[in-house]
C-alpha cells in the first residue's frame, strides 16, 4: 500500500481553536504507526510541513518505508513558512528528512509557485500523482490519509480539498485524528 498524507500543521501559539496541539504529536504518531502496520504500507508521499507531514515521515522512517516529499516551492522558503513558524523543534527534523531524501532522489520541488493556496493545492495534486505512480510501479493501491481533527475549517481548507481530490481519483480515504 502506498500512503498519501495531508493534514494539519501544529497549532500556532495564538490559535483560537485546537486542530493539532503540539502535545498530541506522540499520539498521532502512534495512530499513524498502527495504520501503516495494518495497511502493510511500503511507501509514503507527503509534503514536509510541521505537524502531520513530519510526524508521518518520522513514522515511515522508523518502519523503513520509502518516503517521497513534494514541496510546493523552494525548500528554504517552505522551511520558513511551513516548518519553523510554529511551536516545536521542527527545523532539525525537516533538515534531516531532506538530507536523507536528497540521497535517494525522493524530493519533488514544484516550480513556478509562490506561497499561497494555489501552491498548496498544486502540491496536493502532485502528492496524489506521485503516490499513484509509485502504486502502479508496485502493483498496489493508494490510501489517502487525512491527519486532522475531522472537520473542514472556514474558507480554503487544503486538508479537506486533498480528501475530496483523493476520492475523485478513486482512492480510499482514512482519517487519523489529531485530537
Amino acid at each position: 500500500m502506498i500512503i498519501a498524507v495531508a493534514g494539519r500543521r501544529i497549532d500556532a501559539e495564538d490559535a483560537k481553536s485546537a486542530r493539532f496541539p503540539l502535545k498530541n504529536v506522540p499520539l498521532v504518531q502512534q495512530r499513524l504507526d498502527e495504520l501503516f502496520r495494518r495497511e502493510a504500507a511500503t511507501a509514503l508521499v507527503s509534503s514536509g510541513a510541521c505537524g502531520a507531514d513530519l510526524a508521518a515521515l518520522t513514522v515511515a522512517a522508523a518502519r523503513h518505508m520509502r518516503r517521497r516529499i513534494v514541496l510546493p516551492f523552494d525548500r528554504a522558503q517552505f522551511r520558513a513558512s511551513s516548518v519553523t513558524d510554529r511551536p516545536g523543534e521542527w527545523g532539525p527534523v525537516y533538515d534531516q528528512v531532506l538530507a536523507e531524501l536528497d540521497r535517494t532522489g525522493d524530493i519533488v520541488t514544484l516550480q513556478g509557485n509562490a506561497a499561497g493556496d494555489a501552491a498548496y493545492a498544486a502540491a496536493n495534486q502532485a502528492i496524489l500523482q506521485e503516490a499513484t505512480t509509485l502504486a502502479r510501479q508496485g502493483r498496489t493501491d493508494v490510501l489517502a490519509v487525512l491527519v486532522w481533527e475531522g472537520a473542514p475549517r472556514d474558507g480554503a481548507d487544503m486538508t479537506a480539498a486533498f480528501g475530496d481530490e483523493a476520492r475523485r481519483r478513486g482512492c480510499r480515504v482514512e482519517h487519523v485524528k489529531t485530537l
